[in-house]
């Protein structure tokens, strides 16, 4: 007892906590001592966490404080000059050097108990599976018999004041408890972020205030996913699945701060915020940039593997039999294999591949893919988007060809690489291994869609149908009647059974009359990326990141280009920027191709534009030979080689004649 009391002194520094650890590891071998070591830590928890509520009253003063004069300096603007004053009360944040704070002692020591609680129940549990998931029943029951509810509300109290400070949230937020947060709003949230409507970061350095709260919110993550991973297993329910909401409340509230966090310290994913992608309650409040970051880190170890098992993957290609080789190529390769670093070359080409020409060999694909000649797939009716072929069975090979575009497809995910390659959303969710909605069949087929929201929303008398649960096929010249349930031909659609109809007609479309294609697809997929990976994404973000950011930005390509040779200031340099905002959409694709070997933009834009050295600018080298030459591109580089010319219009045309001619091979290494 004396000896894990002395983990609550002032004096205990890291070594004697240390020390202590693994006298009670050791002690704990003994089931007699193990029962009470374990008691004793959850009275020490409990009392260091009376001492972290009083350092975080205390620092809520000082927040109160700095919020209030804050507010106070707003509204003094506000007065002063109306055209200067901010649109909204959501204003730029104090600086976060404004506010100095340390970390209270309380609050890591509570961490480090609560950690130590954990490992103990963790290493003498009989299940694998809460050795793997890192958290037992054992341990979410203690967690339960401590009393820490007043110590996580003072915590939120807090976070809401540096909310206000960083400029994330309005004044009036330190009035206003936390709201219920359904599933539909999360998502809303999340795909707004996307389309750069409501998304905010944080306006001052790195995580800002948040990160003196770390050890806090880290105990936080500790004991309330503790309890919400043992739902199932739990004797009292409700008390778990009110941990499970909290925990869900808290990461909502607390979204911009804590994806603030997570950029600083990407680990935090892995340790004491986990459960950020472990709960899929948690997972749409995580910024799409932090999802992304994370799959990466996951999908570069297991690509590292690969490397050291197998070595690189060797393709040796005829460039006007892309996809036919390479089909052979990944049908006689396991999983693993296929998962090692990509090497292309053409035969009887001396292109070396630094990552230029693998950026081809997928535009090669992504375009061979969805060639009517392989019957594998049928765009909608905007033309734009393309999912499985019901018909596809023609080629006798369909399903194996299937199953390879899956794999080029996880490929390309898994090694980074961009595809010109859109598809329906109802696929999406498939690869997501989430059921689709009527909702979904508006983009397949928007005059369908509208006939069954008219089903939905009038009486079916009043619109004179009569239905059944069939739909007709008529695929190869031939009508065909299809039940959607037993005997559905003879079943008559009624009013309270129409929303049943609709569901069964759009599944069928959209997953029964493709399974097969769907199942082979996905198994090649998923031999290239985990289900457990691909899951953090919405069906939105997966697009993203298969296909990458649909406009291109030459604003943003200008901000990110460095010169060699040339000075921004030069007259070349200015006519070259004239051209490039006057080119049509299509011609900037053309040219993104040419310089980089693919015509996509990177998810986070130019800044992140990657080449034979990892990120890679875009780069303008001066060329010093005749007057009037062709440019040349070295996509393994983003360089792009401009030679002198006497005026904007025979640039203009050298450039439309190197991206046109120069996109069909790769000629410049």
């Amino acid at each position: 007892s004396v000896l894990i009391n002395t983990l609550r002194l002032e004096s205990c520094k890291e070594s004697s906590f240390l020390k202590i650890n693994a006298l009670t590891r050791r002690l704990s071998r003994v089931e007699a001592n193990r029962d009470f070591i374990l008691r004793e830590l959850a009275l020490v928890a409990q009392g260091l966490g009376v001492d972290a509520i009083r350092d975080l009253r205390s620092v809520s003063v000082r927040l109160s404080s700095a919020a209030k004069l804050h507010q106070q300096k707003l509204e003094s603007s506000k007065d002063t000059s109306t055209e200067d004053s901010p649109k909204n009360d959501a204003v730029a944040g104090t600086p976060s050097s404004a506010v100095s704070l340390s970390t209270g002692s309380s609050e890591l020591k509570l961490l480090r108990v609560l950690q130590t609680l954990n490992s103990l129940c963790i290493e003498f549990a009989q299940d694998e599976n809460a050795k793997n998931d890192g958290y037992s029943a054992e341990f979410a029951s203690l967690c339960l018999s401590i009393d820490l509810e007043s110590l996580w509300n003072q915590l939120s109290s807090c976070l809401r004041m540096v909310s206000v400070l960083e400029g994330v949230a309005n004044f009036s937020a330190l009035d206003v408890n936390d709201e219920e947060i359904d599933d539909n709003d999360a998502d809303n949230n999340n795909e707004d972020a996307l389309a750069g409507e409501s998304s905010k970061k944080l306006q001052n350095s790195v995580a800002g205030l948040i990160t003196r709260f770390l050890p806090a919110i880290e105990a936080f993550f500790m004991v309330n996913s503790s309890s919400s991973s043992e739902i199932s297993d739990a004797t009292d329910a409700e008390d778990t699945e009110t941990e499970s909401n909290r925990l869900v409340q808290f990461v909502a509230g607390n979204k911009v701060l804590l994806n603030a966090l997570l950029r600083s310290n990407q680990n935090l994913l892995e340790k004491g915020l986990k459960a950020m992608v472990k709960m899929p309650k948690c997972r749409p409040f995580l910024d799409f940039d932090v999802k992304r970051q994370w799959f990466k880190t996951q999908v570069r170890r297991l690509r590292q593997q690969a490397n050291r098992r197998h070595g690189s993957l060797r393709l040796n290609l005829r460039r006007k039999y892309v996809f036919e080789d390479s089909f052979h190529a990944f049908n006689h390769r396991s999983a693993e294999e296929l998962r090692g670093r990509l090497q292309i070359t053409f035969v009887d080409e001396e292109g070396v591949d630094a990552g230029g020409l693998s950026r081809e060999f997928f535009a090669i694909l992504a375009k061979e893919m969805f060639n009517p000649n392989y019957a594998l797939f049928m765009s909608t009716e905007d033309g734009c988007t393309f999912q499985p072929n019901p018909n596809s069975s023609i080629n006798i090979d369909h399903l194996r060809y299937f199953r390879f575009v899956g794999r080029i497809v996880g490929k390309a995910v898994v090694d980074g690489f961009l595809l010109d390659a859109h598809f329906t959303r109802s696929l999406y969710k498939h690869m997501l291994g989430i059921k689709p909605t009527h909702n979904d069949m508006q983009a397949i087929d928007p005059d369908y869609y509208k006939n069954l929201q008219m089903i939905l929303q009038h009486n079916l008398d009043d619109i004179g149908l009569e239905l059944t649960f069939s739909t007709e096929d008529h695929s190869f010249g031939r009508s065909k009647t299809i039940d959607l349930i037993p005997n559905g031909r003879n079943i008559i659609v009624t009013e309270e059974r129409k929303e049943e109809y609709v569901n069964l007609v759009c599944q069928h479309r959209m997953t029964t009359a493709i399974e097969k294609q769907i199942k082979a697809y996905l198994e090649g997929f998923h031999d290239m990326v985990d289900t457990d990976l691909i899951s953090i994404f919405n069906a939105k973000e997966l697009e993203l990141l298969i296909s990458g950011m649909p406009d291109i930005d030459i604003g943003d390509l200008k901000r990110n280009t460095n010169y060699n040779g040339y000075r921004p200031a030069d007259r070349e340099i200015e006519w070259f920027w004239s051209i490039m905002f006057s080119l049509s959409r299509s011609e900037k694709a053309a040219f993104l191709q040419f310089v980089t070997g693919s015509a996509k933009v990177p998810l986070a834009g130019f800044s992140e534009l990657q080449g034979m050295r990892g990120i890679q600018q875009f780069s303008i080298n001066k060329v010093n030979g005749p007057q009037g030459a062709l440019m040349s591109a070295h996509t393994c580089f983003n360089a792009l080689d401009l030679p002198v010319y006497k005026s904007e219009e025979e640039m203009k045309e050298k450039l439309l004649y190197a991206i046109s001619e120069g996109a069909g091979g790769f000629l410049f290494a």
